[in-house]
């Protein structure tokens, strides 16, 4: 599925607008495919921010984020210090959003092999 994502940085009065994808529909996510969502949002804030850079791995941490109703579907919000960004719609239920990504951030960050 494609949806879009509206950036805006901090010191900056206007939004960039980006189509993402991603190969599940939001009915059908898992914790998984909700944290390469998120991930993908944030990397679209660091283009947004430094379009020339080279793509830098991400971390879920250190932001804030929820799940609001839109028009009969949800939108995912994050805020990080560099700006925010929300995407969406998705045809998806709230409550299993929030769940998912409560799940997706509280998964451990490094493997240890």
């Amino acid at each position: 599925m494609t949806f879009t994502i509206e950036i805006v940085l901090r010191e900056s009065d206007d939004a960039v607008t980006e189509n993402l994808s991603h190969p599940a529909t939001p009915r059908d996510w898992t914790v998984d495919d909700v944290r390469e969502i998120l991930k993908k949002m944030l990397t679209a804030i660091d283009r947004a921010k430094n379009p020339d850079a080279p793509l830098r791995d991400v971390t879920l941490r250190g932001f804030s984020w929820i799940v609001e109703p839109s028009g009969g579907k949800v939108v995912i919000a994050i805020e990080i210090p560099m700006g925010a960004a929300v995407a969406g719609p998705f045809d998806t239920d709230e409550r299993r959003l929030t769940s998912l990504i409560t799940q997706a951030l509280a998964a451990p960050t490094t493997t240890v092999h």
